[in-house]
């Protein structure tokens, strides 16, 4: 657990000067890992008076279109 902001800004400052130069080791458990290309999004927002703002994002190609929707 790291208590303060200035305490996580130091162990930074630390591990630069540690690695400066070479490329940090990752745990031997790391695996490839996984690549994820979205084809949507929707972000919404609540207000009191039920009228969500809801926006859906759609990947269109190489571009991204939006629409309002109903709340």
């Amino acid at each position: 657990m790291v208590k303060t902001r200035s305490e996580l800004e130091q162990q930074l400052e630390d591990y630069k000067i540690k690695f400066e130069n070479q490329e940090i080791p990752l745990p031997d458990n790391w695996g490839g890992g996984y690549s994820i290309s979205p084809i949507s999004f929707e972000f919404w927002q609540g207000r009191p008076n039920r009228l969500h703002d809801r926006f859906l994002y759609v990947m269109n190609g190489s571009d991204w279109s939006s629409n309002r929707l109903a709340p």
